[in-house]
């Protein structure tokens, strides 16, 4: 993992946003998340960008402020999620952790020599801002940094 000894991350992790989940059938891996794991969907959306549809889903009751299972499904066989796919099969594609100011977070990455994936924080679900950091940066995990809508 690259970082320089004693830096520091500015902008401290709140919570594990959530976990999200390559599957190639979206509607297929909401219904089996939904009957095997009693899960509920908080949202499906497009994000045409990123080239997915997306379901979150959360344990009942959980008012949002809990970690989410993100279901993607590549829109396309040539996005992120399509290519994942044809590579690596279904499962566990990244770990996601909320913060509160993705820009001083992506800073504080690229401060530390982490390989930070956009130049500028994306549009995500639930109209959040994202970053990633590349698995080489941090041993072999695709990270990704969610600020929360207002």
């Amino acid at each position: 993992m690259s970082q320089e000894s004693g830096a520091r991350v500015a902008a401290v992790v709140t919570a594990i946003d959530h976990v999200g989940i390559a599957v190639p059938d979206l509607d297929e891996a909401i219904e089996f998340y939904q009957e095997t794991y009693g899960l509920v969907v908080a949202a499906v959306e497009v994000n045409e960008e990123q080239g997915v549809r997306e379901a979150m889903l959360r344990v009942p009751g959980d008012d949002g402020t809990g970690t989410a299972i993100q279901l993607l499904a590549p829109l396309t066989p040539d996005s992120t999620i399509g290519r994942f796919l044809a590579k690596k099969g279904p499962g566990l594609q990244q770990l996601a952790y909320r913060v509160a100011d993705i820009e001083e977070t992506s800073e504080a990455l690229r401060a530390k020599g982490l390989k930070v994936v956009f130049d500028e924080p994306k549009h995500g679900t639930q109209n959040s801002r994202t970053q990633f950091v590349h698995p080489k940066s941090t041993g072999g995990v695709l990270v990704e940094f969610v600020q929360p809508a207002d």
